[in-house]
């Protein structure tokens, strides 16, 4: 599902680039807001809300990686726990993404979460939603397809 929504996004970003790219020179705030806008349009569709982070300074302008990294995926705000033991999950991570760290993140509240990072990037995992702060090369599409289907149990 993960990489069924992405490439959605992807495509959604792209068909409407021009318009971006000529926003982005006259108001980058507004191209901003058009990104943002395709973003929720595209999430609405999988019944999610779907952000397209830009976290660094400079980033926006890098059109050729729209939908590519930096999104959050919030499946549904009221979810606490996980259907799933946090320790499959950072199981999954290590098999899937190689040499990563894995932690307990966000227990607080009766709530929990897992933390996946490496030096230069991260996903934090909430019962809730999923942020992803890095670049969706293979690894990490399938390890979020399979937290798509296992954590949050949604499916193509």
């Amino acid at each position: 599902m993960f990489s069924e929504i992405t490439a959605d996004l992807q495509a959604s970003l792209k068909k409407d680039l021009a318009q971006i790219t000529f926003l982005l020179k006259k108001s980058p705030g507004q191209a901003y807001a058009r990104i943002v806008e395709i973003g929720k349009e595209v999430g609405a569709k999988y019944g999610i809300k779907l952000i397209v982070n830009f976290p660094k300074e400079g980033r926006i302008e890098e059109s050729e990686m729209y939908g590519k990294r930096d999104l959050s995926l919030i499946i549904d705000y009221d979810r606490k726990r996980f259907p799933i033991d946090r320790e499959l999950i950072k199981k999954k991570a290590t098999e899937l993404l190689g040499d990563v760290k894995t932690e307990d993140a966000y227990m607080y509240e009766n709530k929990e979460g897992v933390r996946v990072y490496t030096d230069t990037w991260k996903i934090d995992i909430l019962p809730h939603s999923i942020h992803i702060w890095t670049e969706f090369d293979e690894n990490v599409t399938a390890f979020c397809d399979w937290l798509m289907e296992n954590a949050y149990g949604l499916k193509s």
